[in-house]
């Protein structure tokens, strides 16, 4: 058994299970390719206990019983214990998880659940209070080269440095990810049976890296938050990975145009240029070529300054028009151009901005209930200072441009 030496190692706790040949029932948690199905082979076998595997996917109510009366008639008949191992247990609704729940408590048989879940949240409550909850790491890179070392051997193959060292990358701790890539490049290798870092590429299609569902909302986070703040090595770095790691360059694309309005915003308009023309190009070129492209809008938002101005007002309408309601349009700014419009008072006090010196006028837009309520807040970031000052200046002649300082 590789890795894991928490738990097999010559302290580990399943290691006395095992030596004492006495199992308790027990959850394996982990990600995928840790060794969970393995390790409760192992288990079963080195204990001497009979073993019987269901797959909470395709298992019923049905097979969950006849397991159980299994091991049942086994025991009675044979003094023989019973190892039910089931994989994905999360998957198993209440009424199968329930159904175990008196044959565990009895000792009729030893459960062991595997599950790529948090069980705390996806395993019924009582089911857990009867079982006890071993968490599986991933593979270490050391465990990893020994995996690719003892798969080259059983395939009677060889590979280069440089390849184990990318299938041993390319896994990120899984360890049937990187054995189903180096059977792929053996076979890819040809007669020769010599793996080169061309054939684990093409193996992976060019994903040298593997990426899950959780590593990947992490990595598009730590690229927003990169941006965010401002650092452009670490934008790239992200950008880079997730390209790396098969990520789609129209969902890059995506982000960086709602990262130009959300996090830059009036402090560089030019933002939101620069990134829907890098999304305009990436349908246009497609990758690899689009990468530059990425790069490019990349650096150019993290080195942008930032403004969250647009994002904080929109939330502030948005949750007054949402506690008050749609305010009724004032008069003043209602149609006018109906022939019964100003018989109705429509527009009839509206003032025409381009009548006015700098095409500006005082008058009320907002509606009465709201009237007199400020939504957006400036900063003084960027552009965003000089536009801000210009509109203070003309909207509050009294208080001055009251312009926030510029950083």
């Amino acid at each position: 058994m590789l890795g894991q030496e928490h738990l097999v190692g010559p302290q580990g706790p399943l290691r006395r299970f095992v030596e004492d040949r006495q199992l308790v029932s027990m959850i394996l948690w982990g990600p995928a390719g840790t060794g969970k199905t393995t390790l409760a082979r192992i288990l079963a076998s080195a204990a001497g206990y009979e073993a019987e595997s269901l797959s909470a996917v395709s298992s019923g109510v049905k097979d969950v019983r006849e397991a159980i009366e299994r091991a049942r008639r086994r025991r009675g008949e044979f003094s023989q214990r019973t190892v039910i191992f089931i994989d994905e247990v999360h998957r198993f609704n209440k009424s199968q998880q329930d159904l175990l729940l008196p044959a565990t408590e009895s000792g009729e048989i030893v459960l062991i659940g595997a599950t790529t879940e948090n069980p705390f949240f996806e395993v019924n409550a009582a089911l857990m209070s009867r079982t006890t909850l071993w968490r599986l790491h991933p593979l270490d890179s050391a465990a990893l080269a020994t995996l690719v070392a003892r798969g080259l051997e059983l395939k009677s193959a060889s590979a280069d440095e440089d390849a184990v060292e990318a299938l041993v990358a390319s896994g990120e701790g899984d360890a049937r990810s990187v054995l189903t890539t180096l059977e792929t490049a053996i076979v890819l290798a040809g007669a020769s049976r010599h793996v080169a870092l061309e054939h684990v590429a093409r193996a992976r299609d060019g994903r040298l890296y593997h990426q899950s569902r959780d590593t990947h909302y992490d990595q598009v986070s730590a690229l927003i938050k990169s941006v965010r703040g401002s650092d452009p090595d670490a934008a790239l770095y992200w950008l880079v990975t997730l390209l790396e790691s098969g990520e789609s360059a129209r969902f890059l694309a995506r982000r960086l145009v709602i990262l130009a309005s959300e996090d830059v915003g009036l402090a560089d308009s030019n933002a939101l240029v620069v990134a829907e023309a890098a999304a305009r190009a990436v349908e246009f070129v497609g990758l690899p070529e689009a990468r530059l492209t990425l790069a490019h809008a990349t650096l150019y938002l993290a080195l942008a300054p930032k403004s969250n101005s647009a994002t904080r007002a929109l939330g502030a309408v948005t949750a007054a028009i949402r506690t008050g309601g749609v305010a009724p349009v004032p008069e003043h700014l209602r149609d006018g151009h109906y022939a019964a419009a100003a018989t109705l008072g429509f527009g009839i006090d509206y003032r025409y901005p381009h009548d006015f010196d700098n095409a500006w006028v005082a008058q009320e837009y907002l509606p009465e209930a709201v009237a007199g309520q400020r939504f957006y807040e400036a900063t003084g970031h960027g552009a965003e200072a000089a536009l801000a000052a210009r509109w203070r200046e003309r909207t509050f002649p009294d208080q001055g441009s009251n312009e926030a300082p510029v950083e």
